[in-house]
C-alpha cells in the first residue's frame, strides 16, 4: 500500500519523467557520437586499405600473378599492419599472410578466424579483392578490431550512462519536484487556513516575476474577490437579521397588547397567539443567524477560560436525564473523571453539547439509548455524543452542517435547521472539529477539542 501510494504520488511520477528524459537524451547524443565515431572510423580504414591496393598494382605495373607476386612479398615484410593474400588462377596461394579465400571481388569483412593463421591476430579484418588479368585473384585487408573495440566501447558507455544520467535525472528531478511541490504545499496550506476560517490569508510571492509568481498573484486576486464577496454576503444576512428583529419585537409587543384586551375563549385570541408564536420562531432565526456572523468573526476569543470538558457536559445532562424518562430513552454515561483542562468559551460549549443531545433526543425513538462519552488523548479530549437510533445517510453526513438544511422533509420535527451549523461554527471557535460517523446502528457525533488551544 505505501509503494502503491509512492508510486501514485506527482513528486515521484516528476522524478521519474526528469530521470527518463535525462537517460534518453544522454542516451541519444552518446549513440549519436559513437555512431559518427564508428562511422569515421570506418571510413579511414576503407581510405587505407584503397590506398594500400592502389599503390601495389602501381608498383606491380601489371595487374597478373607474375607482377604482384614480388610486390606482395615485399609488402608483406614492411608492411605488418596489413594482410596479403595472392592466389592463382587455380586458387593455390601463391604468397600471403592469410588462408585460402574465395575469389570475391570488391569490399569483403572478414570475421572468421580461420581466414587468419593461427599464430595471426584474429579479430575482424576489412578488406578488398581484385580478380586479376590472368584470372588470379589478390586481397588487401587490415586489422579492423578497433571498429570493433569502439562499439563495445560504445555500449559499455550506454550503460554507464544510464546509472549516471539515472542518477543526476534523479537528482535533478528530486530538486524540480521539491521546487514545484513546495509551491504547491504552500498553496494547499493558503487555502486550509482559509477554509478554517482566515479568509485574509494569501499565497507568498517568490519574487522571482516568473510564472509562479503569476499564477499566484492571480489566486491572490482571486481570493480577494471571494473574500470581499463572502464578506458582502455576510454583512447584507446580518444586517437583513439585526434589522427585522427590531420591528418583528415591536410587532410581537403590539400582538401580546392586543391578545391582553380579547376574551381567551375568543377566535381572535387564538390566532394572535398563533401569530405571537410563529414571531417567536422567526426572532429565534435571526438571533441563531446573528450568533453565528459572531461566531464566525471570533467576537468571543477573548472570553476563553480554562474549564474542566467533563464537568461541563455531566452540567449539561442533568436537566435532560427527566427528558429522556419522558421520552421513554435510556441515557449512558462514560465519562473519564480526572479530565485534563481545555481554554473554551463555557456558556458556548454548553449550547453546542445541548444541540447534540436535543438532536438525539428529538431524532430517535422510544427504548433508544443516548451515550455520553469523554476520553482524553495525546492531543486534547474526545466528546462523544451517540444514539443507536435510525440514524442519517452516508451522504447527508457532511450537508446537515450546512445552514438550513433539514432531514425531515416533512418538518413534522420543530427546528430550523441552524442547530448543527451553530455547534460547528462553536467548535471552529475553539480550534477543534466535529465528525459524524456510523454507529451501527445510529448516528455517532465526536468533537475534538485540543488542550493547547488558547
Amino acid at each position: 500500500m505505501a509503494t502503491r501510494r509512492i508510486i501514485a504520488s506527482t513528486s515521484f511520477r516528476i522524478v521519474t519523467l526528469f530521470a527518463s528524459l535525462f537517460i534518453l537524451g544522454g542516451m541519444v547524443m552518446t549513440v549519436m557520437s559513437g555512431l559518427y565515431s564508428q562511422s569515421t572510423m570506418r571510413q579511414q580504414i576503407r581510405r587505407e586499405v584503397e590506398n594500400e591496393g592502389h599503390e601495389t598494382f602501381a608498383d606491380a605495373g601489371v595487374a597478373d600473378v607474375r607482377h604482384l607476386m614480388p610486390v606482395v612479398q615485399g609488402l608483406i615484410a614492411h608492411e605488418p599492419g596489413f594482410h596479403y593474400l595472392l592466389q592463382d588462377p587455380a586458387q593455390a596461394i601463391v604468397v600471403g599472410n592469410m588462408l585460402h579465400l574465395r575469389p570475391v571481388p570488391g569490399e569483403r569483412w572478414l570475421a572468421w578466424s580461420h581466414r587468419l593463421p593461427q599464430e595471426a591476430n584474429r579479430d575482424i579484418v576489412y578488406g578488398i579483392g581484385y580478380l586479376l588479368d590472368d584470372g588470379g585473384y589478390y586481397f588487401v585487408g587490415m586489422d579492423a578490431s578497433p571498429l570493433t573495440h569502439l562499439q563495445h566501447a560504445l555500449w559499455t558507455t550506454i550503460l554507464w550512462e544510464i546509472a549516471g544520467f539515472g542518477l543526476i535525472g534523479m537528482a535533478g528531478g528530486l530538486f524540480l519536484s521539491s521546487l514545484i511541490l513546495k509551491w504547491i504545499e504552500t498553496i494547499s496550506r493558503t487555502a486550509r487556513s482559509i477554509m478554517h476560517g482566515d479568509m485574509s490569508r494569501r499565497i507568498p510571492l517568490r519574487g522571482t516575476d516568473d510564472e509562479l509568481d503569476h499564477l499566484s498573484e492571480s489566486l491572490n486576486a482571486m481570493l480577494d474577490r471571494n473574500e470581499f464577496l463572502i464578506a458582502s454576503l455576510k454583512q447584507v444576512s446580518n444586517d437583513i437579521a439585526h434589522d427585522m428583529r427590531r420591528p418583528l419585537a415591536r410587532l410581537r409587543q403590539n400582538l401580546e397588547r392586543a391578545i391582553g384586551t380579547s376574551a381567551p375563549s375568543d377566535t381572535m385570541h387564538e390566532q394572535v397567539a398563533s401569530a405571537i408564536g410563529d414571531l417567536d420562531a422567526a426572532l429565534e432565526i435571526f438571533s441563531s443567524l446573528l450568533k453565528l456572523a459572531q461566531l464566525e468573526s471570533g467576537a468571543w476569543n477573548n472570553e476563553m477560560e480554562p474549564l474542566d470538558p467533563a464537568r461541563l457536559l455531566e452540567s449539561v445532562l442533568e436537566p435532560y436525564r427527566s427528558v429522556m424518562e419522558d421520552h421513554g430513552q435510556d441515557l449512558a454515561t462514560d465519562i473519564m473523571p480526572a479530565c485534563p483542562a481545555i481554554t473554551g468559551h463555557p456558556v458556548l460549549l454548553r449550547q453546542a453539547f445541548s444541540n447534540l443531545i436535543e438532536n438525539a433526543i428529538r431524532h430517535t425513538p422510544r427504548h433508544t439509548t443516548i451515550t455520553a462519552r469523554v476520553t482524553a488523548s495525546g492531543t486534547g479530549i474526545h466528546i462523544e455524543i451517540a444514539d443507536n437510533g435510525p440514524g442519517i445517510p452516508a451522504g447527508a453526513m457532511l450537508r446537515v452542517f450546512d445552514r438550513f438544511v433539514r432531514l425531515d422533509t416533512s418538518r413534522t420535527h420543530d427546528g430550523n435547521g441552524l442547530g448543527l451549523s451553530m455547534v460547528k461554527a462553536i467548535v471552529r471557535l475553539h480550534a477543534g472539529t466535529i465528525v459524524l460517523s456510523d454507529n451501527s446502528p445510529g448516528l455517532k457525533c465526536v468533537i475534538h477539542l485540543p488542550t493547547g488551544h488558547r
